[in-house]
């Protein structure tokens, strides 16, 4: 996959353990906690999920348009060079010789030091210093992730050169994501088009490609075991599967698509079957158990629903956690 997007925390570990198999919550949380899995912003200036092994050739490749992509609000913000290297000069003291620390007590000591963290000047100070190969997650503390040093997370660096680094995004993309157009591969990476264009040249030799409705996707060819196409499946917010495309009417359809993205870009979770988005869900915790309740945009019928308690039954077990299911509301 690359990276996975990780905005909404909870979710993005559902994300991952929907394509590994056997995977649980607690399974994924302990990678994170040991620095198998790095939570931090790559690509696009949002959260994703990244192995160690790739994180920092990753990282390379987008800092600089994250930086630029954040220039104007910290400009607002008033963020300055001297502001920046202030603070990342007390994130390096802080978490020095693997002093993993929380985001509030990174806080704290910019608070001490006279810097402003008001109007998320934190966010953006942390973010930077992401982009800077700084800091990166640390580990598991009262269920959060804390931050760390990069450089002592990750000491095993895999490095490219840059065009080395655009033909191994675009090959991981075009595998794992396709099929897809060169725009889908641009959005995804948050890379220029032209430098999109150029890791896709670099590996064009090993994809195939359909063309369709004027527009080129491009695929690598792989074996696709057979499965039930009436198996329904249970994706979090802002999971690949969506998020990934430009344009999402194969998954969506224009009619469908206001339902599971919100005008203000906000991606609900999603029932799929065969392909197609049928529905949405929502979790609410309880002392004991999960409900699940579910969404249908058309009328629900036996087969149907019982496709839908076996995905809750996947979901019961990778939280290890009893799940309640809720009305089939139409």
């Amino acid at each position: 996959m690359g990276a996975i997007q990780a905005q909404d925390f909870q979710m993005s570990k559902m994300a991952v353990g929907l394509r590994v198999k056997n995977a649980t919550e607690k399974s994924i949380e302990s990678a994170m906690h040991a620095g198998e899995i790095i939570r931090m912003h790559l690509l696009r200036p949002t959260w994703h999920l990244v192995t160690a092994e790739d994180v920092t050739w990753m990282l390379a490749l987008s800092a600089t348009h994250i930086q630029s992509a954040m220039r104007a609000r910290d400009r607002e913000l008033e963020l300055t060079t001297s502001v920046f290297n202030k603070s990342n000069a007390i994130f390096e003291s802080s978490l020095r010789d693997g002093n993993h620390l929380s985001r509030q007590e990174l806080i704290i000591k910019l608070k001490d030091a006279g810097i402003a963290v008001d109007n998320n000047r934190a966010s953006h100070l942390l973010m930077h210093a992401e982009s800077e190969a700084i800091i990166c997650s640390g580990k598991f503390f009262d269920n959060q992730l804390s931050y760390a040093i990069l450089s002592e997370r990750v000491p095993l660096k895999k490095k490219f050169e840059q065009e080395e680094a655009l033909a191994e995004l675009a090959k991981r993309y075009f595998t794992s994501h396709g099929p897809a157009t060169l725009a889908d591969f641009t959005w995804w990476s948050g890379l220029s088009v032209s430098k999109s264009r150029i890791g896709l040249e670099m590996v064009r030799k090993e994809l195939e490609f359909i063309a369709l409705d004027d527009k080129t996707y491009w695929f690598r060819g792989v074996s696709i075991p057979k499965i039930d196409s009436e198996l329904v499946h249970l994706l979090p917010a802002y999971d690949e599967f969506i998020i990934s495309y430009t344009d999402r009417n194969a998954s969506l359809g224009k009619e469908i698509n206001s339902k599971a993205v919100s005008t203000n870009g906000l991606f609900r979770p999603v029932l799929v079957q065969n392909g197609r988005v049928i529905g949405t869900w929502k979790r609410e915790s309880l002392k004991e158990k999960i409900r699940i309740t579910t969404h249908l945009f058309a009328d629900t019928n036996q087969n149907l629903e019982q496709k839908i308690s076996l995905a809750l039954k996947h979901y019961a077990y990778f939280l290890n956690k009893q799940i309640e299911q809720g009305a089939f509301p139409v």
